[in-house]
């Protein structure tokens, strides 16, 4: 008995993963995840767009998006799509509503980003409070004799706050365990207290979180409830000696506010893994500032964060190419609707009645 050969599934990537010669960026961005299966026909775009472009997905049944925004307008010729995976775990840039409106899946990478970004966060507290960044330039400038004036602090007994306690958040409390901090404070009005008691912390309001912390980081999703999250008078609740970190999404810390509590010494420093306005092209207005860190939304990256992002964005697409729940969905009701049930069908040869359900 032969088997029918499974209907061709065209997975798209976008232009960014590639170099002008079209050769891969980032060492390994998961793509083995479709051998052994003939049927998925990879084909990254031609050329990079700051929003996806209706033709560029055209034909496309999946596409996995680094960081090119989707709006509604890309899908207007995407008749073919079922799945954009986006590849990370934020998804500002896509445009959920169109996509559940057009019949298309939305997945994140949930969870493969945790270990790096705390550990790049772990990595920033203690640059920050051992005034990594000045006592380098004091040897580049040849200041040796300054070093008295720059005496660091250790993050044992140290206040952490966090502001969304996620798997990102979770991770980097795992990670700090062992440097004998106080048990954290959270900000999350997502977590239950039950499993704030579980996981060792306390619940607080944003205002004694902010007052109490040595370290306050930043770990929620960028929406319009976290949007400005931290601005003029949220800064003005900060100790003098205290850190900022964001490294989840600009627009979360209002810039300009940011800048003037700098400028005032109204707190000790920052970390800024994120910005507003993406990307900085220009020198950042934050350059000035000897306390401040800068990364270009990358100090997390790592080939072991890309080969995991990776591995599970094209998952996602295989996964749906078979017919399969992919992980990180994030709009399940399309499970549920008939017309999209009908399409994934006719376009993967599944059976219906064996497509999963919400």
């Amino acid at each position: 008995m032969t088997t029918q050969p499974r209907p061709l599934f065209r997975a798209a990537l976008t232009a960014d993963f590639y170099d002008q010669s079209g050769q891969p960026k980032f060492r390994d961005l998961g793509l083995d995840q479709f051998h052994g299966h003939p049927h998925v026909l990879i084909h990254p775009f031609t050329q990079h767009q700051p929003v996806i472009q209706a033709d560029q997905l055209a034909g496309s049944h999946g596409v996995v998006v680094l960081t090119p925004k989707v709006t509604g307008h890309s899908l207007h010729q995407a008749a073919d799509l079922l799945v954009v995976s986006r590849f990370g775990v934020g998804y500002d840039s896509v445009d959920v509503d169109a996509c559940t409106e057009a019949g298309v899946l939305v997945t994140i990478t949930a969870g493969a980003v945790d270990r790096p970004v705390a550990e790049a966060t772990v990595g920033w507290m203690i640059a920050l409070s051992h005034h990594t960044l000045i006592k380098d330039r004091l040897v580049r400038t040849g200041q040796w004799n300054e070093r008295t004036k720059y005496m660091g602090r250790e993050l044992r007994e140290r206040q952490l706050g966090v502001i969304g306690l996620g798997g990102i958040g979770r991770e980097l409390l795992r990670l700090l365990q062992s440097f004998g901090m106080q048990p954290p404070l959270v900000f999350d009005p997502f977590l239950s207290p039950a499993t704030a008691d579980q996981l060792g912390v306390r619940l607080v309001s944003l205002n004694e979180l902010l007052q109490a912390s040595d370290f306050v980081s930043i770990h929620c999703p960028l929406t319009d409830q976290t949007r400005g999250l931290i601005g003029a008078a949220e800064l003005s609740q900060m100790r003098s000696d205290a850190w900022l970190l964001n490294t989840a999404r600009g627009g979360i810390v209002d810039e300009d506010a940011l800048e003037a509590a700098l400028d005032a010494g109204q707190l000790a420093g920052a970390a800024l893994d994120c910005f507003t306005e993406e990307p900085v092209v220009q020198p950042s207005r934050f350059a000035r500032f000897e306390n401040v860190l800068l990364a270009p939304h990358s100090v997390a990256w790592t080939d072991e964060l890309f080969r995991d992002i990776g591995r599970m964005a094209c998952r996602s697409l295989l996964d749906v190419s078979l017919g399969r729940r992919p992980h990180g969905l994030l709009n399940p009701a399309l499970l549920n609707q008939p017309h999209f049930r009908h399409r994934w069908s006719s376009i993967t040869g599944v059976d219906e009645a064996n497509l999963p359900r919400q």
